[in-house]
Parts: C-alpha cells; sequence; structure tokens
C-alpha cells in the first residue's frame, strides 16, 4: 500500500495528526512485554478490548501507533486520538467510530473527571464492541486505579485485556541498541552504548534518536563509533530529547 492509501485508512482528526514513521512493531524491543505485542498484533485479525498501562518510556504510543500502521497498511480503516489533547480534540469525534476497525485512545487518564468524554467513551466502547471492532486503550495505572467518575467506564476497560507494560532493563535496552544499530549497518561496541546510557536520556525513543545522529555523524566523518567521537558529536553534555510515553 503507497503512503497515501496508508494516510486514507487512518482517520484524519482536526488536530492534523500524523503518525511517527518509525513507531512500527518492528522498531519495538518487545522483551517482558512480548506477550502484550503479540495479542496487540492478534487483535487486528480477531476483534478484542485490550487496555495497556504503565509508566514513561514503556512505548504506550508506539504500540497503538504500530497498531494503526499495521491496519492501515492492510487498508483498513482505523483512528487514532491521543486524549492528553482534549482541548483541542471534541467528545463529538467518538460517534460514527464504530465504523471503522480499529480505535486507538491513547491515555484516557488525560479526561478522568470530564463527563461528557467519560460518557461518550462508555457508549463508544459499547458500540464497539457490539460491532466487532478493535479497541485499544493506554493509561498509566490499571483500570481499577484510574480516576474516572464513571464506574461503568472503569469496569468497561476492565473487561478485556490488560496488560502492564515494564520498562526495558540496561541490558535490553543495549542489545536493542546494537541490534539497531546493525541494521544500519554500524558497530555500536558495548562500552560505547554504555556510556550512551549512563549519560543521555534513558528511555529508547530518546536513545534510538541519538543512535540515528550518530549514525549519520559517523557516516559523515567516516569514523566509527567511539566514545570520544560520541562525546564530539554529542557535546560535553548531552542534549536531551523529549521524553516518549
Amino acid at each position: 500500500m503507497s503512503e497515501s492509501q496508508e494516510e486514507m485508512a487512518v482517520r484524519q482528526l482536526p488536530l492534523g495528526i500524523r503518525l511517527k514513521d518509525g513507531n512500527t512493531f518492528d522498531n519495538y524491543l518487545a522483551a517482558s512485554n512480548a506477550q502484550a505485542v503479540a495479542c496487540l498484533q492478534a487483535a487486528l485479525q480477531d476483534p478484542a478490548m485490550i487496555y495497556l498501562w504503565g509508566g514513561e518510556g514503556t512505548g504506550k504510543t508506539h504500540l497503538l501507533q504500530a497498531a494503526c500502521h499495521a491496519a492501515a497498511a492492510k487498508g483498513r480503516p482505523c483512528a487514532y486520538l491521543p486524549l492528553a489533547c482534549w482541548q483541542e480534540l471534541d467528545a463529538a469525534m467518538l460517534e460514527g467510530l464504530e465504523n471503522t476497525s480499529l480505535v486507538c485512545l491513547d491515555d484516557i487518564a488525560s479526561v478522568a473527571g470530564r463527563t461528557g468524554w467519560e460518557t461518550a467513551l462508555f457508549h463508544l466502547y459499547n458500540r464497539l464492541r457490539d460491532a466487532g471492532a478493535t479497541l485499544l486503550a493506554t493509561g498509566p495505572a490499571p483500570p481499577a486505579a484510574l480516576p474516572l467518575a464513571l464506574p461503568d467506564l472503569r469496569s468497561r476497560l476492565a473487561w478485556g485485556m490488560v496488560f502492564q507494560l515494564h520498562p526495558l532493563r540496561d541490558e535490553e535496552k543495549l542489545a536493542g541498541l546494537q541490534q539497531r544499530a546493525r541494521a544500519r549497518g554500524l558497530e555500536l561496541p558495548e562500552a560505547v552504548g554504555r556510556y550512551l546510557l549512563q549519560h543521555c536520556p534513558r528511555d529508547m525513543g530518546s536513545l534510538l534518536a541519538i543512535l540515528e545522529r550518530l549514525d549519520r555523524a559517523s557516516l559523515a566523518a567516516r569514523r566509527r563509533l567511539t566514545i570520544p567521537f560520541v562525546k564530539i558529536v554529542l557535546g560535553a553534555r548531552p542534549r536531551k530529547a523529549a521524553r516518549h510515553k
């Protein structure tokens, strides 16, 4: 499917939201979250209600967008809504989403306590279930611990599969960075990888962005990745990248 066809499959929002190209299943380092990833991929074939929860840097947004990429690549209509942007959205846009095959609601806790949004989400859940569509939702805590004012919405989120996403351990991050570097044709020595883990933002989104930066610099300078070279490229104090959920 062409890029334009994939974009058409993803419901366009007034906010002008675009999925990040790199947020795919292939680019997600699953590690201890492998079961959750497998269930998300299966839900693209068989309808399911799945709720993911975890802290910053566990890849909640990455996985929702990966599911949208996968669905859109097959020509299946889908929608991704970042509820943290609720002020720029309107709960009325939830109407009719049951006609899509996949709906992804990112960060439900952002609209907790907002009666209009909670009620609209509750009815959307019921319509999606009746229509045989897939709903993927995320939050920072399990359903029972969400500060939702509508108990029925909390119970609905707990009806389906619930997965806690765990952050990667340092050894898993290192292995993931080296694997990604090899895919780029770049050698990332263990010592350099550990230097990045010690001196750079520790979430994988930021680390992968830094690796891409180092790859470009290495090609331009025709130099291997060494700690002295990395210090030159990043500076004495590497600039912090934006954190990813």
